[in-house]
């Protein structure tokens, strides 16, 4: 595999959480294991890797073992700021897949990982009978904006792509309160089409979208 589509030792950032390519994820970084790493990531311009916890907690505990998903998302940091020593205030966008190919824990407590980078999702058109969630999403989004200001910033950054199945899908399973399970598999899926349809079904049994 060509060494572009991999990447050696990356360190890793288990949550609670997805991140999708094209989101945002905000973070409180107090552990020591995660401000050295956050910090070098700054300082080298470099991604961090975010995985979803399948076992364990954000927070090390003594005895406790951490187990996470092999799919995850690289995030690069957009902002950073340090309200007082020991704490930063993490704000990242995702963006490629990958598939962890082997990973080790370091003595201090930081993951790290040798991952293959998995393919970007294709563009594709929204058909005909799911332009309701892409309609609805751009509702919801002039509602946000509308609410939005320094306090509370938009959860979503531009550009729209709401002619997008990747791009409507990732959105909607960003916002949408569903187990971090199941966002996992979505993210996973290489199929934003499929994504999307699946997304469509969660609305509709909502009653988001008709």
């Amino acid at each position: 595999m060509p060494a572009a589509l991999t990447l050696q030792s990356l360190p890793l950032f288990p949550l609670d959480a997805v991140l999708f390519p094209g989101g945002l994820l905000s973070l409180r970084v107090f552990e020591v294991r995660y401000l050295d790493m956050i910090g070098k990531c700054r300082k080298a311009g470099a991604p961090f890797g975010v995985v979803s916890l399948t076992q364990g907690s954000e927070v090390r505990q003594p005895g406790s073992q951490e187990a996470f998903s092999k799919v995850g998302t690289l995030a690069t940091i957009i902002d950073l700021e340090t309200p007082r020593p020991g704490l930063m205030l993490v704000r990242a966008s995702g963006a490629q897949r990958f598939r962890i190919t082997s990973s080790d824990q370091l003595k201090h407590g930081l993951w790290v990982a040798d991952v293959e980078r998995l393919a970007i999702d294709m563009t594709v058109a929204i058909p005909d009978d799911l332009k309701g969630t892409s309609d609805a999403l751009s509702r919801l989004i002039q509602s946000l904006q509308q609410r939005a200001g320094d306090a509370s910033p938009m959860p979503l950054q531009e550009p729209w792509q709401l002619d997008d199945c990747g791009w409507v899908a990732n959105r909607w399973c960003e916002l949408l309160p569903l187990p971090v399970a199941l966002k996992q598999r979505l993210m996973e899926l290489d199929n934003p089409l499929v994504r999307l349809e699946l997304v469509s079904d969660v609305l509709t049994r909502t009653g988001i979208t008709t």
